[in-house]
């Protein structure tokens, strides 16, 4: 176990020694790049430290237990403190998502139900902005179509992390599992008689490229189909006397972009574009994803975004995973930002088909 992890403390050593070069600290791409590097690989770091303490340990007490009971009796903590250690690090070891240290750009839409759907799609996206605000993220709703009732027909949010999250809790790591149909059982406002109706929303996550990193996505100069329009309101009322709302089509994939809550078009393009090499990177990646064998596939990871992920009951106040079995009667409070034991729910599982995948 120790083996396997040496290569990684001799990486984390020698980002060290570069960290520490002044022609690091002059270069701030570079610096930022390194740090999060060197961040990412801490807890690994720290775990093989623990455990190579915790061996030591067992290696003393087992030879200083035959001349003294007093150490015979510690044997067994030392052995199972061994076995924790031998288990933090089995787990820090398994293969990363490299995104994991990502910021987010998070897309809600409403589907079946009309009015619902969109009111629905509206508590999503509360519940998004509550969850960032728990976390000290930065959360900006970049494009939006609200509709009559005061929902959202489609929405798009930026989540940032401030500094240098730690290891699995950056956003795209936790946010990553809520891509997919999320249902919703209520009363609608719209509804005389009291009568239970099931809507939907559909959630679309992926990992917001650092400034520098998209250079794998490029355009040809035919590419891109670009349209500017008025920027627009509930019942599309316009609120914007400029054309500065601007469409992009990415013409061989069909993928279209828009982008209406900048100021100016420039800034819309730029944002525009900015989800767009997103969306394509993302499809190149669920792409490689489908190739390759299921033993390097997360099960959570991989789940078809057209499939039902979750259930938000409001009559029993409940909220149902379909994917990893969590349920729990606190929907108020999950609406409210108190999301992470759904997402844990999410991150175990995901971690233990990693492990099974690897063969331990």
């Amino acid at each position: 176990m120790l083996e396997s992890a040496e290569p990684i403390v001799a990486e984390y050593a020698d980002l060290e020694r570069q960290l520490a070069d002044p022609a690091t600290l002059g270069d701030q791409k570079l610096s930022r790049k390194l740090n999060k590097r060197y961040a990412a690989l801490a807890p690994t770091v720290a775990a093989y430290h623990a455990l190579k303490q915790a061996g030591e340990d067992l290696a003393a007490g087992e030879e200083l237990a035959g001349e003294d009971e007093g150490f015979a009796a510690e044997l067994p903590a030392l052995r199972e403190a061994v076995e924790l250690a031998e288990g933090k690090l089995r787990t820090l070891l398994l293969p990363r998502d490299e995104d994991d240290d990502r910021d987010v750009i998070l897309e809600v839409k409403a589907g079946e139900g009309g009015e619902e759907s969109a009111l629905f799609a509206g508590d999503l996206v509360r519940m998004y902005l509550r969850y960032a605000e728990k976390h000290h993220w930065k959360a900006d709703i970049t494009d939006a179509t609200e509709s009559d009732l005061g929902g959202y027909k489609d929405v798009r949010l930026q989540l940032r992390a401030k500094g240098t999250p730690e290891p699995g809790s950056a956003p795209w790591a936790r946010l990553k599992y809520e891509g997919g149909v999320h249902r919703v059982q209520r009363v609608p406002v719209t509804e005389s008689q009291g009568r239970i109706h099931t809507s939907a929303a559909g959630v679309l996550v992926m990992p917001d490229l650092d400034e520098g990193d998209d250079e794998e996505i490029t355009f040809g100069p035919n590419d891109l189909k670009i349209d500017v329009y008025r920027s627009s309101g509930p019942g599309g009322q316009s609120v914007n006397t400029t054309d500065s709302a601007v469409r992009i089509t990415h013409l061989p994939t069909g993928v279209v972009v828009s982008c209406q809550n900048e100021k100016s078009q420039l800034q819309n393009k730029e944002a525009a574009l900015r989800v767009l090499k997103a969306r394509l990177r993302q499809q190149q990646q669920e792409q490689r994803d489908a190739e390759a064998s299921a033993a390097r596939r997360s099960q959570v990871r991989t789940v078809d975004r057209s499939e039902r992920i979750r259930t938000y009951n409001f009559p029993e106040n409940r909220i149902a995973d379909h994917r990893t079995g969590f349920k729990s009667y606190n929907l108020d409070a999950v609406l409210n930002g108190d999301l992470d034991p759904v997402i844990d729910s999410a991150v175990t599982m995901d971690e233990a088909a990693r492990m099974a995948a690897a063969g331990q």
